[in-house]
């Protein structure tokens, strides 16, 4: 394992602060590529500005769409989409499940690569699924990396995958679908499909630029041919990059406030809510300002994850200072994430002396005391953040690594050292 820099995570007394969180990494990412696709350009008004994200407009620059930044507004302008290119998905999920449909539309050659980590996440429902819409796609392994010759145009029609590993297979197809000859409807059929409210983002995300869009049952969804509308999109700040703001309010027994949180949404991070309070803390939402205190006490919690498994590291963080057990399911596809969510939860906890087990599909988590020692980071943003949360009550916990949370909240060290009035 490469080292990296350690971070001592700071001890810290009852927290009291305000945090403005930054833009949705899974908005941003699905509205960038719908302005690519839009017949006419997109003012993204607070779009998150991290490494997923500029990867992601890298790859859209370099298939022909422009990019203007107007102070913190991204003006996305649709160019004509050409090959050949060559484009670097980094470690982000959104670029190499979200960007290869959208290049069998492109006129030409698109090569596809990413970190050594990224060489590593599934990918075969993407390639397979562009073979079964008739693209040539050239892999030796079914995975990064690989090479779409797109022909500019995708008949569409019918086409029914297994999902089972992540719900961005079905998201990176009906982002395209709108301009698809024939649009798409798509069947996921296999084991119970992941993270089914991010499908349901999508879906929202293309019904707001005009285009119909609908799921017919909880495996199948429509998204009939036609324009892509641009206009002035608002991106929701990310509910999920709240975590370890809201859980550093129960570690410590103190209170965050985060205003702009969104009345309605599809960010599965508005869960925090319902399960936070259920460890324990107290929660109320006036205005669009979210309060949350701690009660001095944070509860095991057995919870079904399977709708927000991105959630699970900050839960398991809790879990580990919590005075009762944990059980969380339904997050096996978490070993296909950054890195294996599961087995990295379980190593790292256990080694601060914790009790951590992994499970078919899910961890168990016993608490008993820890004590300080490296906290590693395997390249995985939310890995980082839980080593900072467990930190907070753990003397001498060291985050290595801890700027891998550039991959969706740059800045988070200094926003962290700021929440708690530190140096």
């Amino acid at each position: 394992m490469i080292e990296f820099p350690a971070w001592p995570a700071p001890l810290s007394s009852k927290v009291s602060a305000e945090i403005l969180l930054p833009g949705s990494k899974s908005l941003t990412n699905r509205e960038l590529v719908l302005s690519a696709l839009a017949e006419e350009p997109t003012e993204l008004v607070s779009p998150l500005v991290s490494r997923d994200t500029e990867l992601m407009i890298a790859s859209l620059k370099a298939l022909g769409t422009k990019f203007s930044w107007q102070g913190s507004d991204l003006l996305v302008t649709p160019g004509e989409l050409l090959g050949p290119a060559r484009i670097d998905c980094g470690l982000a999920g959104t670029v190499m499940r979200f960007v290869p449909p959208l290049s069998m539309l492109v006129d030409g050659q698109v090569s596809f690569d990413g970190d050594a980590g990224a060489r590593a996440r599934p990918m075969k429902t993407t390639i397979e699924s562009m073979q079964a819409l008739g693209a040539e796609v050239t892999s030796d392994t079914n995975s990064l990396p690989f090479t779409v010759n797109g022909t500019g145009s995708v008949v569409g029609g019918t086409l029914t995958i297994d999902a089972s590993a992540s719900s961005q297979f079905v998201s990176g197809l009906l982002l395209s679908a709108a301009r698809f000859d024939q649009g798409l409807t798509l069947t996921h059929e296999g084991r119970s499909l992941p993270s089914l409210p991010h499908i349901e983002m999508t879906l929202h995300t293309l019904r707001r630029r005009g285009v119909r869009a609908e799921a017919i049952d909880s495996s199948t969804w429509r998204v009939e041919p036609g324009p892509i509308s641009g206009g002035r999109v608002v991106i929701e700040p990310d509910l999920s990059n709240a975590g370890p703001f809201l859980a550093a309010a129960m570690v410590t027994n103190g209170t965050v406030e985060i205003p702009n949180w969104p009345k309605t949404t599809t960010q599965v991070g508005d869960h925090y809510r319902t399960l936070l309070t259920r460890m324990g803390a107290h929660i109320e939402v006036l205005e669009d300002v979210l309060t949350i205190s701690g009660s001095g006490v944070i509860k095991g919690i057995e919870a079904d994850l399977s709708e927000a498994g991105e959630l699970a590291p900050t839960i398991a963080a809790l879990a580990a200072l919590a005075v009762s057990p944990s059980r969380l399911i339904g997050i096996g596809h978490l070993r296909g994430h950054e890195t294996d969510r599961l087995a990295a939860l379980v190593a790292e906890i256990n080694n601060l002396g914790g009790n951590a087990k992994e499970l078919a599909d899910g961890i168990e988590i016993t608490p008993q005391p820890l004590h300080g020692g490296v906290w590693h980071t395997y390249h995985d943003h939310r890995m980082a953040t839980s080593g900072a949360i467990i930190g907070l009550a753990v003397s001498g916990v060291e985050v290595e690594n801890i700027e891998t949370t550039a991959k969706t909240m740059p800045g988070f060290s200094k926003m962290w050292l700021d929440m708690l009035g530190a140096e």
